[in-house]
């Protein structure tokens, strides 16, 4: 049914995509898909990598180390943003079509008033992709 899944990773934040990095590898072994990891970062120096080409080798050693045993080599893309923030619906949505997934697992955050406003960016990813979108709620406090 899926070939290729899309994981949305950003490295700094690590603790709380452990729930969509575990369903994204578990629907990777079930459909032995392909997992393609995409990180969005700045060419500013952070606190995860200096320059974009260290986020890419970060990225990359990270996919390695969480993708499935399913046959299947993950991939990892890393986009270049001045603001990264503002950018990121608008380049998951690029990436999703220069990837080509046919699935994008995300995690995403309890629904807040503020969402009537300003939608979260699974919600953008999905209305304007036609791929699917598994958004992953954090666990309830």
């Amino acid at each position: 049914m899926f070939k290729t899944i899309m994981v949305p990773v950003d490295l700094a934040h690590l603790g709380a995509l452990e729930k969509p990095l575990t369903v994204a590898a578990d629907l990777a072994r079930h459909y032995e898909a392909k997992l393609c990891y995409v990180g969005v970062t700045t060419s500013q120096p952070s606190s995860v990598a200096h320059t974009p080409e260290e986020y890419a080798q970060k990225l990359k050693a990270f996919a390695h180390e969480h993708a499935p045993d399913n046959g299947q080599e993950p991939s990892a893309h890393v986009y270049n943003s001045h603001d990264p923030v503002a950018d990121l619906d608008d380049i998951l949505v690029k990436a999703i079509e220069e990837i080509g997934a046919d699935l994008v697992v995300m995690g995403t955050h309890l629904p807040k008033h503020l969402d009537a406003i300003m939608p979260a960016n699974g919600s953008k990813i999905a209305s304007h992709s036609e791929s699917s979108v598994f958004l992953v709620r954090p666990d309830a406090a």
